[in-house]
């Protein structure tokens, strides 16, 4: 893994710790049910920003080495695992 985006990444789940921590308070003190959401809703956008950071790693390294070996095995997994992503993504999406 790239060491800035190591670093990055490390940050966003550490905070993602911490916002879950406090959505766990917040429904053991029955908070109110807008509030809840609201974090629950912060928290997913967060789970947004790392995986677009673990994707940036992935692409700028795996996915780089992938297509640059020559390997045309290599090149079509490098293609089957973006458009897996994007499958997932899409379907996250409709929902």
């Amino acid at each position: 893994m790239r060491a800035d985006i190591k670093k990055r990444a490390l940050h966003r789940a550490k905070i993602l710790e911490g916002q879950m921590r406090g959505l766990q308070k917040m429904i053991e003190s029955e908070e109110y049910c807008m509030d809840i959401i609201t974090q629950s809703l912060a928290i997913q956008k967060s789970l947004g920003s790392l995986n677009k950071l673990l994707v940036e790693n992935h692409l700028s390294t795996h996915v780089s080495h992938m297509m640059q070996s020559g390997n045309k095995g290599k090149s079509d997994k490098a293609i089957e695992e973006m458009l897996k992503i994007f499958e997932i993504t899409q379907n996250r999406q409709s929902k």
